[in-house]
């Protein structure tokens, strides 16, 4: 009998439990495989060049002010084209939008192309860049009816996913209004920039059935005069401090190294393991698809709970600590955050509810969470590079950022842990599957004993 998963929610207790740091040594039993940063001599195939390319047009300096749920979105939809365009080839998971539809003798290569479909709808101001990179996918495939019919697969694959995806909310504007009460969310220094997205929400889902599937209970924190509140309070004013002094300097450098975008950063820790684990075209299709699936449902998710509940930020709350009716709460009107705070209220933390989404899906592709990768930062602090012993360490880390910078109180990001573990495990539970007959040596089960709820 197959030994029960263990979920990456239950790897984050065990190793907080455990007090696990980098360079334990692990048990002869436990599988690692070093998987370094990809090198600029490491051949991507058709799905992660694509998967570079959806990144380069959609983060800076090529593109300014894409926030991580836009970006998520249209990763998501990206990869599910180039999914189904190369199951309708070959079937061997089940499709996500495109149907009934397969044409065994076209080239997947020119089916992978699917992805210049999706991107330049979605991100046309890039077309230069994407109809370069277009020509340049297609010039290296030989020309023929294999070819003229892998081209006709992925723009089958891509209209599927665009035509469900126009009315899915993403561009609806909703009013709203910041609070004024203690508790309430209103915009954060220095720039008090309004509300971000605040019916991200709302978003049809690309997995969920709702965006409030997986919203968190309501939390003891949330009272201002709890102790839990107070303890909040208390370690976030005290290590998220610009200029804290109980704040290490390795505790700084987690900060900087996990404040880039989620979407970007996964998906380029995706491809340092895929590329290492030598994964063909089709499960590379499968592996970012349910990468973004996770990330895009992560925002909806996060957002759905933000507004719902519409709590403040560290920062306002310790400058009205005055006005909470704690006590023990002392304000700081001079208080600074070690890295600027979002415009976005604080519950779930949407860092991570991505990251533990991600880690649970990668966990779950590859049958083990014990993987051991390396991966450097991107914007807007690049080249800081670290190395982790599994997924669920960089999801608890990534978590643990958000207070080191001062922009998240405790309790917002282990609700966002456990929200975004659900995420990952529903969606690793429910979408893409093998087809009958089909066994990529990956943990397949519809159902592992927990809840999908």
């Amino acid at each position: 009998m197959k030994p029960k998963f263990m979920s990456t929610q239950q790897q984050l207790q065990s190793s907080h439990r455990s007090k696990i740091k980098r360079g334990f040594a692990l048990s002869v039993l436990t599988v690692l495989v070093l998987v370094t940063t990809v090198s600029s001599t490491a051949k991507a195939d058709a799905v992660t060049r694509w998967n570079e390319i959806a990144t380069t047009v959609t983060t800076p300096p090529v593109t300014t002010n894409l926030a991580s749920p836009y970006q998520s979105r249209i990763y998501a939809m990206t990869h599910a084209a180039i999914h189904d365009a190369l199951n309708a080839i070959d079937r061997r998971y089940r499709p996500y939008a495109l149907s009934g539809q397969t044409d065994p003798a076209a080239s997947p290569e020119a089916a992978v192309a699917a992805a210049y479909g999706v991107l330049i709808h979605e991100v046309p101001g890039r077309q230069s860049i994407l109809d370069s990179e277009y020509q340049a996918a297609l010039a290296g495939i030989p020309d023929g009816d294999a070819k003229d019919r892998g081209v006709a697969v992925g723009q089958a694959a891509a209209a599927a996913i665009i035509a469900p995806r126009s009315g899915d909310g993403s561009a609806a504007q909703v009013t709203y209004t910041p609070g004024t009460e203690p508790g309430e969310w209103r915009p954060t220094p220095p720039n008090f920039l309004p509300a971000l997205a605040p019916g991200w929400g709302y978003v049809t889902p690309f997995a969920l059935r709702t965006g409030s599937q997986f919203r968190p209970a309501p939390s003891p924190y949330f009272n201002l005069t709890s102790g839990a509140y107070r303890r909040n309070y208390a370690e976030v004013k005290s290590i998220g401090q610009a200029g804290s002094t109980t704040r290490t300097d390795e505790q700084s450098e987690i900060a900087r190294f996990w404040y880039e975008s989620s979407p970007p950063g996964w998906n380029r820790i995706a491809r340092n393991v895929a590329a290492e684990q030598g994964l063909d075209l089709w499960s590379n299709g499968r592996l970012f698809s349910l990468v973004n699936l996770a990330l895009a449902d992560g925002y909806i998710s996060s957002f759905e709970a933000k507004y719902f509940y519409n709590f403040w930020r560290p920062v306002t709350a310790i400058r009205a600590g005055d006005t909470d009716g704690n006590p023990r709460t002392e304000a700081d009107p001079e208080w600074t955050s070690f890295l600027v705070t979002p415009p976005i209220p604080d519950n779930s933390s949407g860092h991570a509810v991505a990251g533990a989404a991600v880690a649970e899906v990668l966990a779950r592709f590859f049958d083990t969470d014990n993987i051991h990768f390396t991966t450097t930062s991107g914007a807007p602090f690049p080249g800081i590079t670290r190395s982790f012993i599994s997924f669920s360490q960089a999801a608890q880390e990534n978590a643990d950022s958000r207070v080191y910078a001062g922009i998240h109180f405790r309790s917002a990001v282990q609700h966002g842990l456990k929200q975004g573990t659900k995420i990952g495990r529903y969606i690793s539970n429910h979408f893409l599957k093998p087809v009958r007959g089909n066994n990529d040596g990956n943990n397949d089960g519809d159902d592992d004993g927990d809840d999908d709820d």
